[in-house]
Parts: structure tokens; C-alpha cells; sequence
């Protein structure tokens, strides 16, 4: 575990590699799970917000569970959380050409909204818990990332190499120039 600022990081996250393969594992990460994508107090206004222009991405199973449950909804553990199609897929969940994309991130690149994706989705395979004083960083190790597994094996990338652009987004530069440094120092002591 390392302390950085108000996070607690696992040494997983310094650890393990990671590199998405969305040719291999197919977007299943937006069907993983018992609840939809954890979201931010802020970002469940967001996706209210963006609503009228994401709903162009989507598909009709995806629009008809937003305008039944609402562009988010709280879960069985009182999280809030974006809606599912049926206990299945996120509702903002894609599907083309045997592939999950998210609508909200393809909306993004079309820069039509602002917002990327939920930070939750954006960060994953790390999930965090918010505590009063710190955040905790957790890996989170599924099957469905086998590829991602052995790609950044392949290619020697470590988690918080991969996420650098989601961590940035929600630590800043500063932080995350500050966690290089301390990466740098756990290489060089392992390496000792």
C-alpha cells in the first residue's frame, strides 16, 4: 500500500499489467456485475443533463430503461449507479459489430458533450472507495480481463500506466507526477 495526498493505493496497482483489448474481450466489462457503473454525485446530474444528446447513441433497449428508471438510479446497496437493461447490460451500453462501446464516451469523441464517461468506467480496472479522509485504490482482477491481462504483460504496461488520462482526470497532474515518483522508488527498492 502506498499514501499519496488523501489516496491509499494498492501495491496491485503498482504491480500488475494491464492494457485493454477490446478486440478480445468485447466490452464485457459493461455487462459485468450485479448493478450498473458507479457514479459520482455530480456525474448522475451530468448524464440527466446530457440526456437529449447521448439518447442519439443508444440503443432502444438502453433508451427505454433511461426513460423508465431515470438517467441514474441508487442500487440495492444505495449507490448511485447508471441504469441496466433488464439485470444485464449498462442502459448506455452499444453493441456493434459483436462489440460493447459506451454511447456516452462515443458522444464524447464525437465532441458533442464534455463529459467522457463515468469516472468509474474511466478508471477501470481500479475501483475506489471514498472514505471521510482518503480514498482508497483498489485493483480489481475479473476473468473478462484475461486479454487486457496478458496484453499488458505482452507489453509491459502497469495499471497506473494504462490509466494515466482517468487518473489525471480525477487526482491531477501534480498527484500523478508524485505517483511516478513513488513507482520509481518501489521499482528500485524491488530492485535491491
Amino acid at each position: 500500500m502506498l499514501s499519496l495526498g488523501k489516496t491509499i493505493i494498492s501495491s496491485a496497482v503498482f504491480e500488475e499489467k494491464f492494457a485493454c483489448d477490446l478486440k478480445k474481450c468485447r466490452g464485457h466489462c459493461c455487462l459485468q456485475g450485479d448493478s450498473g457503473a458507479p457514479l459520482e454525485e455530480p456525474e448522475g446530474k451530468v448524464l440527466e443533463e446530457i440526456w437529449p444528446v447521448i439518447r442519439g447513441y443508444m440503443r432502444p433497449e438502453g433508451i427505454r430503461a433511461v426513460e423508465e428508471k431515470g438517467s441514474s438510479v441508487i442500487d440495492s446497496d444505495g449507490d448511485l449507479v447508471t441504469p441496466l437493461i433488464g439485470n444485464a447490460e449498462c442502459a448506455y451500453a452499444q453493441y456493434k459489430d459483436g462489440i460493447y462501446y459506451c454511447a456516452i464516451e462515443n458522444a464524447w469523441h464525437d465532441k458533442m458533450i464534455s463529459f467522457r464517461k463515468p469516472v468509474s468506467c474511466h478508471l477501470f480496472p481500479i475501483r475506489i472507495t471514498h472514505y471521510e479522509q482518503f480514498d482508497a485504490l483498489n485493483y480489481e482482477e475479473l476473468k473478462i480481463c484475461r486479454p487486457a491481462f496478458r496484453r499488458g504483460m505482452k507489453e509491459n504496461i502497469p495499471v497506473y500506466v494504462f490509466l494515466k488520462e482517468s487518473l489525471i482526470r480525477l487526482y491531477g497532474e501534480k498527484w500523478y507526477n508524485e505517483l511516478l515518483v513513488a513507482a520509481r522508488e518501489i521499482r528500485r527498492n524491488k530492485s535491491i
